[in-house]
C-alpha cells in the first residue's frame, strides 16, 4: 500500500494536478484520525513548530495509516539525526525547512535514501514491521517523498541550483518566514513578496518542479486562488487554526 500511495502522489504532481493536505502541530492521535478521515490527501506532522517526540509520532502515523493517507514530516531545523527516525517511524516523506543551498538539500536527501543512492542506516524498524517486511521494502526501491521549503532570500538566490537536485518532488513556500526574510513579515500584498513569489514560480516552472504554498487562512477560496495561479502542492490550514476557528464560530451570533 505504501508504494501505491507514494506513486499515486507523485503521478498526480507529475501530471500537473494539485494536491491538498493537512498540517498538524497538536500532538494528539484523535485529531490525526479526524483529519485523515477528511478530504485531505496527506497529513504533515510539523516537528519544527509542533511538540512531537518520535514515540508520539509513531502513534500519530498509525492513526493516519488507518485511513490510508500519505504521512509527511516537516523536519525541525534540518535536524540530521531525526531524518531517518521519522522515516523509520513510518512517514512516507520529509519536508525540509528553510533550504538555502543545493548542498544543504543533498545532505538531507542522502540521509533519507538507503545505499547505494544515500547514507541512511539500514535496519529493522517500524517501517518494515521490525524486519518482517524488510526484504520486500528493500526490493521495492521506493524513494521517500522529498519537499524543499523556500523561506529566505538565500533560498531564492540559490533556487536554480536547488531545483536540480534529483528526486526533488516539489518546493514549498513558507509565506511567513519568507516575508520575514524580506523584512515585511506577514505583508503578503507587498510588492517585494509578490515579486519573490513570481521569481520562485518562474524558476520552478522552468525546471518542471511542482510549486506549493502553505495556505494558512481557513478559506477554500484562498486555496482556489493559488490553484488558479499554478500552485500544485498545498498544505491547507493547521489543526490549531481549524480548532480555533471552529470555537470562535460556535460563539458568533447567528
Amino acid at each position: 500500500m505504501k508504494k501505491q500511495l507514494i506513486n499515486k502522489f507523485r503521478s498526480k504532481l507529475k501530471n500537473g494536478k494539485y494536491t491538498i493536505g493537512g498540517w498538524m502541530q497538536i500532538c494528539d492521535s484523535n485529531i490525526a484520525e479526524i483529519m485523515a478521515d477528511g478530504d485531505y490527501e496527506w497529513i504533515t506532522f510539523d516537528l519544527e513548530h509542533g511538540s512531537f517526540s518520535i514515540k508520539e509520532l509513531t502513534n500519530l502515523v498509525r492513526s493516519i495509516e488507518l485511513k490510508q493517507k500519505i504521512k509527511l514530516a516537516r523536519l525541525p531545523n534540518k535536524n540530521l539525526e531525526i531524518c531517518a527516525q521519522v522515516l523509520d517511524a513510518g512517514c512516507d516523506g520529509i519536508i525540509v525547512p528553510n533550504v538555502k543551498s543545493r548542498n544543504e538539500l543533498i545532505k538531507i536527501k542522502n540521509l533519507s535514501y538507503f545505499p547505494p543512492e544515500g547514507k541512511r542506516g539500514v535496519g529493522f524498524s517500524r517501517s518494515n514491521l521490525f524486519g518482517k517486511n524488510f526484504k520486500k521494502n528493500m526490493n521495492s526501491k521506493i524513494k521517500p517523498i522529498l519537499i524543499a521549503m523556500i523561506e529566505s532570500k538565500d533560498g531564492i538566490k540559490n533556487l536554480s541550483q536547488i531545483l536540480t537536485v534529483k528526486g526533488l518532488d516539489a518546493v514549498l513556500i513558507g509565506p511567513y518566514d519568507l516575508s520575514s526574510s524580506l523584512g515585511i513579515t506577514g505583508k503578503f500584498q507587498h510588492s517585494k513578496f509578490k515579486s519573490a513569489l513570481n521569481q520562485i514560480k518562474k524558476l520552478s516552472k522552468k525546471n518542471k518542479i511542482p510549486l506549493g504554498i502553505h495556505v494558512l487562512k481557513n478559506s477554500l477560496s484562498e486555496v482556489k486562488k493559488y490553484v488558479s495561479k499554478g500552485f500544485k502542492f498545498i498544505p491547507f490550514g493547521t489543526d490549531a487554526i481549524l480548532l480555533t476557528n471552529a470555537i470562535e464560530n460556535s460563539f458568533r451570533k447567528k
